[in-house]
């Protein structure tokens, strides 16, 4: 049999709550559950899913595409330049 140890977290107190729901309903305590957890991440080598992060929207693989795209046409001199009375004028 493993020995085992006592680990103590802080977790904020309502997170905590919801995730030992969650994992009930999953038939898992929340010391099983961080078990899978720390397992797995040693099993693959890294955190075993991925951290997704509130980024900015504006650097989102679309608009980089765009941006890269503007600047090689730039770089082309593919390029209108009008005033602002000109753009105006367009509405």
């Amino acid at each position: 049999m493993a020995v085992t140890t006592n680990l103590n977290i802080r977790i904020d107190k309502e997170l905590k709550e919801r995730a030992e729901e969650f994992f009930a309903d999953l038939g898992l305590s929340m010391t099983a559950a961080f078990n899978i957890f720390v397992r797995q991440s040693l099993k693959q080598g890294r955190i075993p899913f991925e951290i997704i992060g509130n980024a900015d929207p504006f650097y989102s693989a679309a608009n980089m595409r765009a941006l890269e795209q503007s600047a090689r046409e730039l770089r082309e001199g593919k390029t209108i330049v009008k005033t602002m009375d000109e753009l105006r004028a367009m509405e």
